[in-house]
């Protein structure tokens, strides 16, 4: 069963001030090091880069399987539906990635397209550690939030093709806002299976992100 990947990079990066997609992390931009690691995993038959020609023409796509690109949209999710809209052929399960999350691992993707194809859906995620309040308008703490079932959402996320696309469709439809594939899912009445992630997989946001994300990365290559 086919699986394609959409790697979502069609941000201004503005809270940056500078392309967070082409900052060079430990010798190559962020967006290589995310699309080296859907490259390298064996689950994924097609890559779909939603973002623009610019960044594109600067990274390097390999030859191992094919890479594609398409402008992305001021939303992100009518980037991704871009995405999907664009591929070849349509696939019989689809992964939506961040392009700014470049310490995803080859296995980590791996094993969500494994998940999603036994569960139907799929996501990478991290369980709660720290104290979760509720606050009221103010800023001021109303009450505490058992954090024992509450889990950070990661991507990639993987679900059946159709799914997700029909999932997306009704979110139009309704004039619902999501931020990620798992909230959209949600609105057709399908769950997804967490994959626990036990490793860093930081979103590059600002630019005070970058030195993490080399310290990160040095310390898995030591």
């Amino acid at each position: 069963m086919s699986c394609a990947a959409i790697i979502v990079a069609a941000g201004k990066s503005q809270r940056m001030g500078f392309d967070k997609m082409l900052s060079i992390l430990n010798g190559q931009p962020v967006l290589q090091w995310t699309l080296d690691a859907f490259l390298e995993a064996e689950e994924i038959d097609v890559i779909m880069v939603v973002t623009s020609a610019e960044r594109f023409a600067k990274l390097d796509p390999g030859s191992g399987k094919p890479v594609l690109r398409i402008e992305g949209d001021q939303e992100r999710y009518l980037s991704v539906i871009r995405g999907m809209e664009a591929l070849p052929s349509e696939p019989d399960y689809i992964t939506v990635h961040d392009g700014a999350r470049p310490l995803v691992l080859p296995s980590q993707i791996n094993a969500v397209v494994q998940t999603a194809r036994t569960e139907g859906a799929a996501a990478l995620a991290r369980r709660m550690t720290e104290t979760v309040k509720r606050t009221n308008d103010e800023c001021v703490t109303s009450e505490s939030l058992s954090r024992e079932n509450l889990w950070i959402m990661e991507t990639p996320q993987a679900f059946r093709f159709d799914t997700l696309s029909e999932a997306y469709k009704l979110i139009q439809e309704r004039g619902i806002h999501v931020t990620d594939e798992v909230s959209a899912a949600e609105a057709v009445g399908v769950t997804t299976k967490l994959v626990e992630n036990q490793r860093p997989n930081p979103k590059v946001t600002v630019s005070g992100d970058l030195p993490l994300a080399e310290a990160i990365l040095n310390s898995l290559h030591s």
